[in-house]
């Protein structure tokens, strides 16, 4: 089985304010769904612990909470691997 988080952050938190001419729409609603996905890559792999301090750096995640540290594509990679995992339970017990 192969789980892999296949996101374009970029393109998904842009700003929905629009323009003068052609304002945007549910602006509101955009900017709270915006800081979810940005704030997904602050859950602690370990506790399940969200702050956005535990990821001081690009690179560094070290949680508040427990005080588990690891490299932050380790830990992001260790969520992203239990979201697959329960997809899969999920489905087999569908």
């Amino acid at each position: 089985m192969i789980v892999h988080e296949d996101l374009r952050i970029a393109g998904m938190t842009r700003s929905a304010s629009g323009t003068i001419e052609a304002p945007g729409r549910n602006v509101a609603q955009k900017a709270g769904l915006n800081r979810g996905i940005l704030d997904a890559g602050r859950t602690c792999a370990h506790c399940g612990h969200i702050a956005k301090e535990n990821r001081r750096t690009r690179v560094a995640f070290a949680c508040t909470a427990c005080g588990h540290t690891a490299h932050a594509d380790v830990n992001a990679a260790i969520n992203i691997l239990r979201a697959g995992l329960a997809l899969r339970r999920a489905a087999q017990a569908a």
